[in-house]
């Protein structure tokens, strides 16, 4: 890897001679998206094999160890790798690529340009309920990122060549070249100039190139539309994305429950590993399209054939009229949350961008399956099959303009653009409601870490409490007088003055309260701090996040606030010193 980003940069340095910066920089583009989407071709081909070889005649000798071995296998040994080669540490998902675009100038290790490779293949290829395009766009992130650490670009153009490696990732995954520009603008880039576009769409370009040249029609997710969209349909449309949105909370809630729990420690992982496994397994061996990534599972269901899923399920003999299709179809899609949480949190790696397809697949068919059942309409069930993986999408990501145009990239046409307009919108309008940030943003909300559009808070979010306390402030117990406060304030530069007793904090003298006392000699002893302290506006923890500090500042209209630790005096936190690091920030990352 090191020497191919030497070359890389042997080639870069040899053009920046020769062509402008703005060049230069959609040159690279070209590379890294060749690059990404060559990773991408390379994930999908070995998972394709690896499932196929795992898979060859199961159905015939090896159903049941089949279930119980594989995916647990493939979970170890992605443990295994992790802990062996990569320190116990993998960034996983797009919270991981967003906090390295707020917090680390948009660098992401060297290691990260393989790793999700080798051991998303590991996981998934093995049976492992989870997805690919998470890994393989950090993996296009990295590439990215590392292209742009090589030749020192700032820091602007390098998150954007990050984004190029995601927009090529997802083009080469699905060859789905417009979504993949669209999930990094909507995802990755949310505040961005028109000029970025072209690097954008050059990179998704050359990795929907590769994907299409390289990859054969069955390792692609795709398939053709069979029946057209008919208006009449339209109310049903927007039921459905009502209920994608109400599915997509769900999911957003249970996973992430689910992931916490499982969340290994350094000495469990690998009975964490095995616990995982044999949840995955015996969930597989009741809905077998549970195995792997499922694209396949979701084809059957768009070709109108159900029964498919559940002939090797201990459950098939049990599944003996339409109503229990039904009743195993929602059952399958309430359990694809579970497993692609226990396989992710047991130590697997993966992603959600699949398991979110399914999920919507199978409440589409579950959905217009029903409605035909009971003659209300007759629906067409492939269409709410694809429409609905669209508002599942849309509510799990917040992402609809990239789940609109990656179902309609997919199935070759955009027959279906108004109902997936509809059910996206309809979607991210209550997953929005109920959860205000997607699955992978909530992770960093509740560390105080939430990356928006708004680089002013990007920034602040990254100051800690710690570097900011100020402690040069004159301490003065409650059972002083009033004199010998005053000559504590003669010998001090400050105006406020902490109260403290036996390390606890109990008030604040503010100067301005006192000026009007203060120069009466005869109540020099007549009046003491605890009589004329007052309570602060509001207190700081020290391991308080900005965002909260700040909005404390703002509700008080204080410019200090003191910081206290269990109830004891630590300093006093200022608005005036927040701002001058916010700036000093502010110019390094314009500048790096």
């Amino acid at each position: 890897m090191d020497k191919f980003l030497k070359l890389y940069e042997t080639i870069i340095n040899w053009l920046t001679g020769k062509l402008s910066p703005r060049q230069v920089l959609v040159f690279s583009s070209i590379l890294v998206g060749l690059t990404a989407g060559m990773a991408a071709v390379i994930l999908k081909t070995a998972v394709h094999y690896i499932h196929l070889a795992i898979t060859h005649d199961y159905h015939i000798k090896y159903q049941y160890f089949l279930y119980l071995i594989f995916p647990t296998l493939g979970i170890l040994l992605t443990v295994w790798f992790v802990q062996k080669y990569l320190k116990g540490k993998l960034g996983r998902g797009t919270a991981n690529i967003l906090h390295s675009i707020a917090k680390k100038s948009s660098f992401l290790p060297k290691d990260q340009m393989y790793s999700h490779i080798v051991t998303s293949a590991l996981t998934v290829g093995f049976g492992g309920s989870a997805g690919l395009e998470s890994p393989i766009v950090v993996t296009g992130s990295a590439i990215g990122s590392n292209f742009g650490k090589t030749h020192h670009i700032n820091y602007k153009d390098r998150t954007l060549l990050l984004a190029c490696g995601a927009a090529a990732g997802i083009s080469g995954a699905f060859n789905s070249p417009i979504a993949g520009v669209l999930f990094a603008l909507e995802v990755l880039l949310v505040d961005v100039s028109i000029s970025a576009f072209i690097p954008l769409i050059i990179a998704a370009a050359a990795g929907g190139l590769l994907s299409k040249i390289i990859l054969q029609e069955d390792t692609l997710f795709s398939f053709k539309l069979i029946q057209p969209f008919d208006y009449h349909n339209v109310p049903y449309y927007i039921i459905l994305g009502l209920l994608a949105g109400f599915v997509s909370v769900y999911y957003a809630r249970v996973y992430l429950k689910i992931e916490s729990f499982l969340k290994p420690k350094k000495k469990k992982v690998y009975s964490k590993a095995i616990l995982g496994g044999g949840i995955l397994a015996v969930l597989i061996l009741f809905f077998p399209s549970l195995f792997g990534e499922g694209y396949e599972s979701i084809k059957t269901l768009s070709d109108l054939n159900p029964e498919k899923l559940f002939e090797h399920s201990i459950l098939a003999k049990y599944v003996s009229n339409k109503w229990l299709v039904v009743l195993f179809i929602v059952l399958t899609m309430f359990f694809k949350t579970i497993a692609a949480a226990v396989t992710i949190g047991s130590g697997g790696n993966g992603g959600n961008f699949a398991p979110s397809l399914f999920v919507g697949a199978y409440l589409g068919f579950a959905f217009a399956y029903i409605l035909n059942l009971l003659g209300i309409v007759e629906a067409p069930i492939s269409n709410f099959t694809i429409v609905a993986m669209a508002g599942i999408l849309s509510g799990v990501f917040h992402a609809p303009l990239t789940a609109i145009f990656l179902i309609a990239e997919i199935t070759g046409g955009y027959e279906l653009m108004i109902p997936l307009m509809i059910v996206s919108a309809s979607s991210f309008m209550i997953s929005k409601y109920f959860e205000p940030y997607s699955m992978d943003v909530k992770r960093l909300a509740k560390k105080g870490h939430i990356f928006t559009s708004d680089k002013d808070r990007n920034i602040l979010t990254s100051l800690k409490i710690g570097k900011l306390i100020e402690t040069d402030f004159q301490i003065v117990s409650p059972d002083a007088t009033l004199g010998e406060l005053v000559e504590v304030v003669a010998h001090s530069k400050r105006n406020i003055f902490p109260v403290v007793s036996n390390e606890i904090f109990m008030g604040v003298i503010v100067l301005d309260n006192i000026r009007e006392i203060m120069f009466k000699h005869d109540m020099y002893n007549k009046v003491y701090v605890k009589e004329i302290m007052r309570k602060p506006f509001a207190t700081i923890d020290p391991e308080e996040e900005m965002a909260s500090v700040m909005k404390k500042f703002d509700e008080t209209g204080a410019w200090n606030l003191p910081v206290l630790k269990e109830g004891k005096y630590i300093g006093f936190i200022s608005k005036s010193s927040i701002f001058v690091q916010y700036r000093s920030r502010l110019i390094k990352t314009t500048s790096e």
